[in-house]
């Protein structure tokens, strides 16, 4: 049997800042980059609440094509650099973060679905290629997959990024954890035909892994989908701090990463991890 010394990076114990995250809830207009690009610039012109707290905005995954993944060759830009280039500018203006919100991506290995990260200077500083392709959606069809994960600093804060049909991978969201993550990120399109899962899901991923999830869905009707949003914020109690409903809009929500200290201390999973005895999750 194996020795294993699980190794959860170092963060602050105590005294981390408070954060703001926004979730900005679109209906998606599918092909149509220009018009998805006006209506983000729209949303937070019209919802921006000015704050101390440093923020972050997530956006749906593919929020500007949506899945019109027959066009992914025609629609996507190198390395995702439009999209980028047009959250840089917003993140200058408002001082924000983006983080989340994926696009479609020219790579050496094909079109991948690409989340950004971008700071408040515009720059992108990490992005993750999503690992589990919707086989429902065809993303296996026309997307290459991605080999990677996503942890990132957020002020100070271990964070990470998923996408969608990632969240049905407890394995995938457990790695995060043990990775020292602390406030994961996930960006998507999540039809209400499965609305109920999307829900559990995120508060199971919450509470089995002692981490703030933060999530954005998209909302509004395509010719195959229905979209109910319900983007929650939910913190590592299983607590819903946020429920945008099912309309399109701006939410802000604080949030405070000692509360991943105080479920960890008062509930010590990752200190009685038993992992000598997992190994048949790697061996098949």
């Amino acid at each position: 049997m194996k020795n294993y010394e699980v190794q959860i990076l170092p963060d602050k114990s105590e005294g981390e800042t408070m954060l703001r995250v926004g979730v900005l809830q679109l209906d998606v207009q599918v092909g149509n980059r220009e018009a998805n690009f006006i209506r983000v610039k729209e949303w937070i012109e019209r919802s921006w609440v000015p704050s101390e707290l440093p923020t972050a905005i997530v956006l749906p995954e593919l929020w500007d094509t949506g899945y019109a993944l027959e066009k992914a060759n025609m629609l996507a830009s190198v390395e995702g650099n439009e999209t980028a280039s047009f959250l840089g500018e917003l993140a200058r203006k408002y001082g924000v973060w983006f983080i989340g919100g994926s696009t479609l991506a020219k790579t050496e290995r094909g079109v991948t679905n690409r989340a950004q990260v971008i700071d408040p200077q515009g720059k992108l500083i990490a992005f993750y290629d999503k690992v589990h392709l919707f086989p429902l959606m065809e993303e296996d069809k026309y997307l290459a997959v991605g080999d990677r994960d996503c942890i990132f600093d957020w002020e100070g804060v271990s964070a990470g990024c998923v996408i969608c049909y990632d969240l049905r991978f407890c394995e995938w969201m457990r790695c995060y954890a043990l990775k020292g993550v602390k406030l994961l990120f996930i960006s998507a399109e999540w039809p209400s035909a499965r609305a109920k899962h999307w829900e559990i899901l995120l508060k199971a991923r919450a509470i089995e892994n002692q981490v703030f999830v933060i999530s954005c869905n998209r909302c509004g009707i395509t010719t195959e989908n229905t979209f109910d949003g319900r983007s929650l914020v939910v913190d590592p109690w299983g607590e819903v701090l946020l429920d945008a409903g099912s309309k399109e809009g701006l939410y802000f929500v604080d949030i405070d990463p000692d509360k991943v200290l105080e479920a960890r201390t008062k509930v010590p999973v990752f200190k009685d991890r038993v992992p000598a005895l997992y190994d048949y999750i790697t061996m098949i």
